[in-house]
């Protein structure tokens, strides 16, 4: 393509849907007809000069002219509260429930492996001296120790703020990382096994499994869950790069990424119920087997509505992405 050339061609259309977009006054009827065409053709020049002449200053204006005037011709959107209950009852929901196929697995082998490194430690005193002294595993593991104050070590308001930011990094890391050949999300699921599997094998080793259990069970199952789902959808977000399917690559990755956000959004908020259970109920001076009862209601209700309004939402055509309206327009659509 000589650059030169194509933008003598052009450069009377692109210059004519400039004018127009900046019409501070109501487009007439033919006017109006006019910005969509010259929309779609400079839509199509873009592709054209993407894929041929790539030049980064014509480029810049045409994408930002392609911009502007598909705000004008789609009309702005603004959000509103319907938006975020869809989000909730249909979206998150479907998006986790469709991708069931790969958390599931992912929090099936990650439990596995920390049953198999809690085994390893509780059995094995060479491994619990490597860990640490046997005076400072006591401190640990002793009533009133390390593992049972850590929970009322904070105001409840405080550490459940803390404890949420926390749990929202690992499952930020998941699914942002999961581009990258899916790599990370193993490294951050061994670190959470690894943290695991020392605590209830040194707990374990001391005979007091079931106080560490009663602790960990009232928030721990629901803060699991979350990672394993954030993990399985990095994973499958890995996998769309080497594998994308009928897809582009771009295609996929784009709605497979955008799916992913979502989900990150809607984990934020299960992890904000986590988060509460752990800095009020699990330090709480309720039975254990209250605290176990809410810890295990909280992880039914989600499954449930995860599997209820989820797969209901997947059967009517639900995906998890965004609206079709809200996607970016596919290039070219030409006049």
């Amino acid at each position: 393509m000589d650059l030169d050339v194509f933008v003598t061609a052009h450069r009377a259309e692109w210059d004519r849907l400039e004018e127009l977009l900046r019409r501070r006054r109501r487009l007439t009827g033919a006017e109006a007809d006019e910005l969509v065409t010259l929309y779609q053709r400079t839509t199509t020049h873009l592709s054209l000069l993407q894929t041929s002449a790539p030049d980064p200053v014509l480029t810049g204006r045409l994408t930002s002219l392609v911009a502007r005037a598909r705000s004008t011709v789609t009309g702005a959107r603004k959000a509103s509260w319907r938006d975020v209950a869809r989000f909730f009852t249909a979206s998150f929901p479907a998006a986790v429930y469709r991708l069931r196929r790969w958390w599931i697995p992912t929090a099936l082998l990650s439990i596995a492996a920390g049953a198999l490194i809690a085994w390893w430690v509780a059995t094995h005193p060479e491994v619990q001296a490597a860990i640490g002294a046997p005076e400072d595993l006591r401190a640990m593991t002793r009533p009133g120790g390390e593992y049972e104050t850590y929970y009322s070590s904070h105001p409840a308001a405080s550490f459940a703020a803390q404890v949420w930011t926390n749990n929202a990094q690992a499952v930020a890391l998941c699914l942002v990382l999961g581009a990258f050949l899916a790599l990370p999300v193993f490294w951050v699921l061994f670190q959470n096994m690894l943290n695991l599997g020392i605590g209830l094998g040194l707990m374990s080793a001391a005979g007091r499994l079931d106080t560490f259990l009663g602790l960990l069970i009232p928030h721990g199952v629901l803060e699991l869950t979350a990672v394993f789902v954030a993990a399985g959808i990095g994973l499958r977000l890995g996998w769309t790069v080497v594998d994308p399917g009928p897809r582009t690559r771009r295609t996929a990755l784009a709605e497979e990424g955008r799916t992913a956000l979502g989900v990150a959004i809607g984990l934020a908020a299960v992890l904000f119920v986590a988060g509460t259970l752990e800095g009020f109920v699990t330090p709480s001076g309720l039975p254990t087997w209250a605290r176990i009862s809410i810890g295990v209601a909280a992880e039914v209700a989600f499954l449930v509505y995860v599997y209820v309004l989820g797969g209901r939402a997947v059967r009517t055509g639900e995906t998890g992405d965004v609206d079709e309206s809200d996607r970016a327009a596919l290039l070219p659509t030409a006049a």
